[in-house]
This record gives structure tokens, sequence and C-alpha cells, in this order.
């Protein structure tokens, strides 16, 4: 493909709450085995793009041992590969990236020493499959210079965490609003772009010369009416996943037997790092009912509705409903949890009981000496 990739894996959100105080955004598990930034990942190479950087900032060990090895997305090649690139102290520069637009100027090299034509640009909390080479060909068709990959929020979704989009008959992008307190729109930006890589060098060192820092409202608000800026349409599943809610949500939705068949079974794959663990093992006593269970897990009690990460030991009498429960959690005998999401290396006492309610998931963090990735 006639393109390079940039991952914005660098940012971070209070709406996550205690979930993001130890790691990345893109960094979160989902689904059981995945983090979210596998599905950006995959998207790149089942469209063929050999070149992509990964730009991280925030918490990024757990991301950074996630990346560790390019081979798992087919990166490990010859010709191309798989980057990672964190803020630099140089003799110029000895901020962080203060924004995404400055993100990619202080890794402007990368882009000044790529040979291919364009840019695909993708946020790394994002849960969909796509082929970035049908946005390109929209994209060169419409004779565009920036395509935004755009979709429609359901009725009663928060669209306000979004960039809020409106387009005429042709496509084009009329108003981009970003992040409003009221949305007129059901329309929303995914966080995906598509660019000429030597406009894009262009806008960045633009942005750096009179101190912009934001791709968004930089790039995209600024030069909505300079530039010829067109919004392509994607009408499968996508997820944002950066809020306590949508994370939660989203884990849900994989318990839907659509939403697994389209990710898991139907062309092309989704990739990921993988771990050599046993399968889960279901002692006498155990009941599981519509739930993902991961591998290196072992299940003793009651399990309904809910996804279980890798390692999870589920004890005697436990009940276990409507919930997430992260990597490596050991919950002790008689334990009750519902509507929760237990983080990830946490020991849960016997005999304790968590219940949150569907609109106000409750995040379980008992106080212990594990790392947390």
């Amino acid at each position: 493909m006639r393109a390079i990739g940039i991952v914005l894996a660098g940012g971070n959100s209070k709406r996550m709450r205690e979930l993001s105080n130890k790691r990345a955004i893109a960094a979160m598990p989902i689904a059981g085995n995945y983090r979210s930034i596998d599905f950006a990942l995959s998207n790149m190479t089942n469209s063929h793009i050999q070149n992509v950087a990964v730009l991280t900032q925030y918490n990024s060990r757990s991301l950074h041992l996630h990346l560790s090895s390019s081979k798992w997305w087919d990166f490990g090649r010859k010709q191309g590969g798989l980057y990672v690139f964190t803020p630099t102290i140089t003799a110029e520069s000895s901020d962080w990236y203060r924004g995404t637009a400055d993100a990619l100027y202080q890794n402007l090299i990368f882009l000044k020493n790529s040979h291919e034509p364009y840019v695909v640009i993708a946020a790394g909390d994002g849960i969909y499959k796509l082929d970035y080479g049908k946005v390109l060909e929209y994209h060169i068709e419409k004779k565009a210079d920036i395509t935004v990959v755009c979709t429609e929020l359901p009725a009663g979704e928060d669209t306000t965490r979004f960039g809020i989009v409106k387009t005429n008959d042709d496509g084009r992008i009329t108003d981009f609003e970003e992040k409003p307190m009221v949305a007129s729109s059901n329309t929303v930006s995914c966080g995906i772009y598509v660019i000429r890589r030597r406009q894009l060098i262009e806008l960045i060192e633009r942005c750096a010369m009179e101190d912009r820092y934001d791709f968004v409202s930089d790039i995209l608000v600024r030069y909505r009416n300079l530039k010829r800026i067109y919004a392509y349409r994607m009408n499968t599943y996508w997820r944002n996943i950066a809020s306590v809610e949508s994370y939660y949500k989203t884990n849900m939705d994989f318990l839907k037997p659509e939403v697994r068949d389209y990710f898991f079974r139907q062309y092309p794959d989704v990739y990921s790092k993988i771990d050599d663990l046993p399968p889960a093992k279901y002692n006498p006593g155990a009941s599981v009912k519509n739930s993902l269970i991961s591998s290196g897990s072992i299940v003793n009690g009651v399990v309904e509705n809910s996804v279980l990460f890798k390692k999870a030991y589920i004890g005697n009498n436990c009940v276990i409903r409507n919930s997430i429960i992260l990597n490596d959690v050991y919950i002790g005998d008689n334990t009750v949890i519902e509507n929760c999401i237990v983080e990830s290396r946490d020991t849960i006492r016997a005999n304790t009981t968590y219940i949150g309610t569907p609109d106000n998931v409750k995040i379980v963090i008992e106080k212990n000496e594990r790392y947390t990735l």
C-alpha cells in the first residue's frame, strides 16, 4: 500500500478513572485476550501498510511490553517494520508531547525519511475493523487534502466526547466541532485520518512555528474552510473505549454472538501477542453462562454474562455477574461481584461483596503490592 501508518497511543483520559492510573488507554485489555491497540495494528497489517510508528507517552510501560515484538502483527519484515517512539529530550527540546500535532512534529524525521506518498493516522483506543486501502481510494477519488473516517453513533450515546462532523451532499466536511457541550449531530470523527505525507509535514511544521499543538483543533477545525476535508463514512462496528462506561459496554458487546463472529470469525483477523498459557479450567461445581473465559483461568464458582481475562482465579461459591475481571486476578471464596470491573493483578479477599449498577459500574481495586499491567 502507498501509505505509512501512525498510531497515536500516548493520551490519557480522566473518564477512565482508576483504570488509567497505571496503563495507557491503548493498552487496556479487550475481549479476554486482546489490547485496544491490537485493532489499529491489525487494520494496518491487513491493509498492507508495512511501515507503522506508534507514538506513546502516558504510562507506557505495559504498552511497550505488549509491543516488544512486532511479529504478532506481521511487522517483522526485511522491508518496513513497527517503530515505537516516545518523547525524547534533545538539545532543541525537553518537552513531552503537548498534543497530537506536537507528537507528530517531534517525530517528523520518521515522516521525512519515508517514501510512501500518503499517511494513515489512527487512534489507539478504537475497537473496529477497517480496510484503510478503501479510505485511501476514496481520498484520491475526491481529490481531498484530508479524509476523516466518521460514523453515526446510536441515539442516546454520549457524543460530546468526540468531534462532531457536518458534511454537504458530496461528503465534504462543512463544520467540525471538537467535543462540543451540546452535539448538533450524531456523526462523529473516529480519529482516523488519511493525508498526503508532504502536506502533513507542511501543516505540522506550520503548527510548530505558531505554537499550536493539537491536530484536530489546529488543523482540522482551523483549515476546514481552506482545505478539502472529506468524511469517509464507516457503517460497521466502531467503539471508542476512553471512558469507564464505554469500556464496560464494549467488553459486554463481545458477549453478543454477532459481535464475536464479526471480529473473530470473519476475514480479516485481529492479531495480538500470544501468551503460552493452558486452556481455561472448570472445576466441579463451576457454572458458566454467556461469558468469555480466557486462557490460564480457573473457575470454581458461578460466572454469568462476564468477561474473564487471562489467569483469573474464581474461588468456591463465588458469584460473578455482568462483570469484567482483568488479568491475573485472584478472587477468594464466597465472593459476590456484580456490575464491576476488577483491576488486574488484584486479590479479592474471601467473603466480600461488590455490587454496582449497569449505569454506574464499580471499579474494584483492593490494596496489593503487585505491579499492575
